[in-house]
């Protein structure tokens, strides 16, 4: 595991688009899996500058998005689909055929739920997976106790993240999601973790430095074998030197 130290959240995501926008030169077809939230902003932001000012170009770019709230209209501003389209997507020259979304919509979930994780294998697998950590150390939706080896699904959402994201949803706050499983982030052939802000610190030091457990999701990152963490002053100060 690569540990990364930025002085502030705004170097920490220029430096992970400038990561990015290498790969994509590099391979034109890359797979990213994409999160939401506030932790990639500042990244998204920057690779929006890249393509408009340097000319990167995502018209090959394939993209697979983590994760995505059960219960929400399709079109509400808040699913994780508007966010992505709002803070990236619609500013590159991405193909709509090359943009793929949970579909929380479908009738039959768990056969949605296949149907992406055969979209990841028939697109060649995830190239770069980015991701951002809960405080209670969950990966996508995959709270504490997810199993290690778990797929694309359906999830409950823990009490911690229906807390945190009542700052968003108010009264209305999800009870369910879909998202990748663990087993399912761990075979990107890249990973790409950001986190910033004191509030991330413990959480961060337990998953990077604490024993491999399913009570702490992210902690199975120590075992991929090309994961990339990138943090803030802040998320690493509980880091021992």
């Amino acid at each position: 595991m690569e540990v990364l130290l930025f002085e502030n959240r705004e170097e920490l995501g220029k430096a992970a688009a400038k990561l990015i926008g290498q790969l994509v030169r590099k391979n034109p077809k890359l797979v990213i899996g994409l999160i939401t939230g506030e932790t990639p902003l500042t990244c998204y932001r920057e690779l929006v500058r890249m393509h408009r000012e340097e000319g990167l170009d995502f018209s090959q770019v394939v993209t697979f998005a983590l994760d995505e709230y059960l219960g929400l209209p399709p079109f509400h501003p808040l699913t994780c689909r508007s966010q992505l389209t709002e803070a990236l997507l619609k500013h590159l020259n991405a193909k709509q055929e090359n943009l793929h979304f949970l579909d929380c919509g479908s009738p039959d979930l768990d056969r949605a739920c296949e149907d992406y994780e055969r979209e990841i294998r028939e697109a060649g697998g995830i190239d770069l997976q980015l991701l951002g950590i809960g405080t209670n150390g969950h990966l996508g939706l995959n709270e504490p106790g997810s199993p290690f080896d778990s797929r694309t699904r359906v999830v409950e959402l823990s009490e911690e993240t229906k807390r945190y994201l009542s700052r968003y949803f108010g009264s209305q706050v999800p009870q369910r999601g879909m998202t990748m499983g663990l087993g399912t982030i761990m075979e990107a052939r890249r990973i790409l973790l950001l986190a910033h802000g004191s509030a991330k610190a413990e959480i961060v030091a337990k998953a990077l430095k604490g024993p491999i457990t399913e009570r702490v999701p992210a902690s199975i990152l120590q075992r991929h074998p090309a994961c990339t963490v990138m943090l803030d002053k802040e998320a690493a100060s509980r880091l021992s030197p």
